[in-house]
């Protein structure tokens, strides 16, 4: 008897804690519908809606606390609330921050996608089939640009990586250029071709070759452009080209010389090819190594003037042998022929950091890296180059951190070590803290960063699309008028 009365009451317990659960599973899922459908405050609606506003970075219940067309929308998720999907959703959402805008960004970018034989095939790099371009999502497939001095004239390497990034919602980047795939709404038609690279390593002839690997490409590039929509629409002029090596592109520039062209200087183009109101000066990559915060100040620097490279020139490059002859004794000056081999770069490295001022001389061209090297060094450069044009100069006074001296004047005995010595630490330092500032400006990079080469290219870019357009729209006075003759 006693047995069945403790059954009774334990069935019994049961059913009450059932419909207690039931009851609490009711009140639970009426009181989420009626937050859903009232106009309550965001802290207090639940948890998937508040994923959706952030989803979607706005208000779902809108500036009047909601509408017709947000219950609906909120009566959909009550109905199917896919809460996996939204997590989904939010996750790749929330990536996408990292997405430039292209209305918002200063340069909408058109790039042609080339074969890989003009750009990454040029270092080695085979994608699959139909497959122009690595895939940044491992960025360990991408190949390396190839060391040494080579690296000084990788700007199209580190340019061609940033555009390709702007589609890549994993990199954090500039919103400077952003890449678009419509060329009728780009400011710009960015021209993937590695010319430096391609001198470089495909220029000499071998075997019984009648022309070079790289004049076979420059000829294939000269076809390409001119059958292109694009280039007939602006004859090339809102189209950018990069030649940064003084001998890249020597048979294809003159065919092309109606575009933009990024250059290490003008030093080996005529005027009518190449010139500063159309085309851009862009840095050379350094090759020593950045000081960083580990910079020396006047009185831990004990070589007054640093020189280490390729001494005898020709052209404007002779002045290197009679500055030799007039500092090669000096004591505190270091004036030596130098090369990156041997260990070359490392002291070169160490031998910047150390000195005050670093002489930056004309050599074949009136540009080399060396200047570069400087700036990253935190030496004061001293600039002997007549006819050199320098990056962004437009937007940075060089006068603040560097000093200038006529090609005249410094080979005249005894005038530059005048100068350098008249220059005393309180007039040094403020140039050294100026370079501490300018120096990032000077950096390439991957991912690219604010007010870096990468950026500051693009700026420059940016800067140059007013006389673009002015040259595009002259041309295009009569164009009209010439449809029916």
């Amino acid at each position: 008897m006693s047995e069945r009365k403790m059954q009774a009451t334990s069935s019994e317990t049961r059913r009450f804690l059932f419909y207690l659960v039931s009851l609490s599973i009711f009140l639970l899922t009426f009181s989420c519908f009626t937050l859903w459908r009232s106009n309550a405050t965001n802290s207090l609606i639940p948890e998937s809606v508040l994923m959706l506003m952030l989803v979607n970075n706005t208000s779902v219940l809108g500036n009047n606390g909601g509408s017709s067309k947000t219950t609906s929308h909120l009566e959909s998720l009550v109905a199917h609330p896919p809460l996996s999907k939204i997590r989904e959703d939010f996750k790749q959402n929330f990536q996408n921050e990292n997405l430039c805008d292209p209305n918002q960004a200063k340069l909408k970018v058109f790039m042609y996608d080339l074969p890989s034989e003009f750009h990454f095939g040029l270092l080695g790099w085979k994608g699959k089939a139909g497959q122009p371009w690595p895939d940044l999502s491992d960025i360990n497939t991408v190949p390396n640009y190839p060391g040494g001095l080579n690296l000084q004239h990788s700007m199209e390497y580190w340019l061609t990586l940033d555009l390709l990034a702007s589609d890549n919602p994993g990199v954090s980047r500039p919103c400077t250029a952003v890449r678009v795939h419509d060329s009728s709404i780009s400011d710009v038609i960015f021209v993937p071709f590695f010319s430096s690279v391609s001198y470089n390593r495909h220029s000499k002839l071998y075997g019984k070759e009648k022309f070079s690997r790289d004049k076979f490409l420059q000829d294939k590039l000269v076809k390409f452009l001119r059958n292109q929509e694009e280039w007939r629409r602006s004859g090339g002029r809102n189209h950018l080209i990069m030649a940064h090596h003084p001998n890249s592109l020597l048979d294809a520039r003159r065919q092309l010389g109606s575009a933009i062209f990024l250059l290490a200087d003008f030093g080996r183009y005529s005027y009518e090819i190449a010139n500063i109101k159309k085309d851009i000066v862009a840095p050379y990559k350094h090759v020593v190594n950045s000081i960083g915060n580990d910079s020396a100040p006047f009185e831990d620097r004990p070589i007054l003037a640093y020189f280490q490279g390729a001494i005898i020139r020709k052209d404007g490059g002779m002045i290197r042998q009679e500055l030799y002859q007039l500092l090669k004794d000096e004591k505190d000056v270091h004036f030596a022929y130098g090369t990156v081999a041997g260990n070359g770069i490392n002291r070169a490295s160490k031998g910047m950091a150390s000195s005050r001022f670093c002489l930056n001389i004309a050599g074949d061209t009136p540009s080399s890296n060396r200047l570069f090297d400087a700036i990253v060094s935190h030496c004061v450069p001293v600039i002997i180059s007549d006819k050199i044009e320098l990056p962004f100069e437009d937007i940075l006074d060089y006068s603040q951190f560097t000093i200038f001296v006529r090609a005249s004047d410094a080979i005249r005995e005894g005038y530059l070590l005048n100068v350098l010595r008249g220059i005393s630490k309180e007039q040094w330092t403020p140039m050294w803290r100026r370079l501490k500032e300018v120096a990032h400006h000077f950096e390439y990079q991957y991912p690219s960063k604010d007010g870096d080469a990468v950026e500051m290219i693009w700026q420059a870019v940016a800067r140059k699309l007013s006389m673009v357009r002015l040259s595009v729209h002259k041309e295009n006075r009569f164009r009209r008028s010439r449809i029916g003759e």
